[in-house]
């Protein structure tokens, strides 16, 4: 009988990455995981059984080493600055070391006009990674995660105030520990899925007065859906201590999100079909994630540090994003088009369902 293969796992502690590991382990397979630091997340992933190596993903030498005597991987490019730079080198040592193959996470949003430098950069990606002479590739794309409507968890269980600029826009969220599983069941079997692509969902779609429902009922409490702009989410988001690389891209989603982008095609059943169980309701993982975060504990303490929050955002100048872009020097297009306002996309994705 042979040893099932070694697994690389990169950003082993992310929020794709921890998941994927851990039922990797768990079905009883030999897994690496990459991190960047060696810290308490690393270190849970190595009492579970993980080899835990620390390394650059922006460095080949690093990606090398890591994928000595490894036959498959999970890659997911950083979501900051030269994200391109990073899958290229990463498909440079996956090639070198001869994978059977690799799965990648790209986004659903994914064409090459997109206003978002990010989204462009795994747009190309996407495209470069097949080309790996030796190297099958499966890609996971997946749309608006569940786990960004807990970034305003306190200002949501102090406050009573679901502040997000999510519009009218309609998603079906993917926990993390679906997408986890999902990734897993294209690497512990890699060969029926090479050479597809796949969308996680969660199993219906939400406008966002279903998801201010499900925060009311999980935590017993009045909540209202309060659309803000997407000037306050630049200057709470400031206030928050997020990298400005992070706000400039995800603002552009905001408004991807407004436009019901992340509604198109959705849902799937690609979390049932890949995995044998049905994807997890909102319900669910709101009460486990909010379960795990002390900001949801009601408490004077907790309801001053959500309103000083606000109240510091509120009356904050909003920092100017595309100024940022110009001073990072990010490659501008003469012509960019949200998703929704794009003819290669809308062509493609509006027939896509995720399998």
């Amino acid at each position: 009988m042979h040893a099932k293969p070694m697994i690389l796992v990169t950003s082993g502690v992310g929020n794709t990455g921890r998941p994927a590991t851990e039922e990797l382990l768990r079905q009883g397979f030999p897994v690496r995981a990459m991190v960047r630091q060696d810290d308490q997340r690393a270190e849970r992933l190595r009492a579970l059984g993980a080899d835990v190596i620390v390394g650059n993903l922006f460095d080949v030498r690093d990606l090398r080493r890591a994928l000595d005597g490894v036959q498959r991987a999970y890659f997911a490019a950083p979501h900051g600055p030269n994200g391109l730079h990073a899958s290229m080198s990463f498909a440079i040592a996956a090639e070198d070391a001869k994978l059977e193959s690799v799965t990648t996470l790209t986004q659903w949003l994914l064409h090459p006009g997109h206003p978002s430098l990010a989204t462009r950069e795994l747009w190309l990606a996407d495209q470069t990674m097949p080309w790996m002479p030796n190297v099958d590739v499966v890609r996971i794309t997946p749309g608006w995660f569940a786990w960004t409507y807990f970034l305003v968890l306190d200002v949501v269980a102090q406050l009573g105030v679901f502040p997000m600029p999510l519009g009218q826009g309609r998603n079906a969220p993917p926990s993390n520990e679906d997408m986890g599983a999902v990734v897993a069941a294209t690497l512990t079997d890699p060969t029926p899925h090479i050479g597809k692509t796949y969308r996680p969902t969660g199993p219906e779609l939400l406008a966002p007065e279903d998801i201010t429902a499900t925060f009311a009922k999980v935590l017993g409490r009045e909540v209202k859906y309060q659309p803000s702009s997407i000037d306050m989410f630049i200057k709470a988001a400031t206030v928050a201590g997020y990298d400005p690389y992070e706000i400039s891209q995800v603002r552009l989603y905001l408004t991807d999100y407004q436009q019901d982008a992340f509604a198109v095609g959705a849902p799937t059943t690609v979390v049932r079909d890949l995995t044998g169980r049905e994807a997890e309701d909102f319900e669910t993982i709101c009460r486990r994630y909010a379960g795990e975060r002390p900001e949801a504990v009601p408490s004077l303490g907790n309801k001053m540090g959500a309103l000083s929050r606000l109240l510091r955002a509120a009356m904050m100048r909003t920092p100017d994003m595309a100024a940022f872009e110009r001073e990072q020097r990010h490659p501008p297009l003469s012509d960019p088009a949200f998703a929704q306002d794009a003819p290669e996309w809308r062509a493609t994705h509006f027939q896509a369902n995720g399998g």
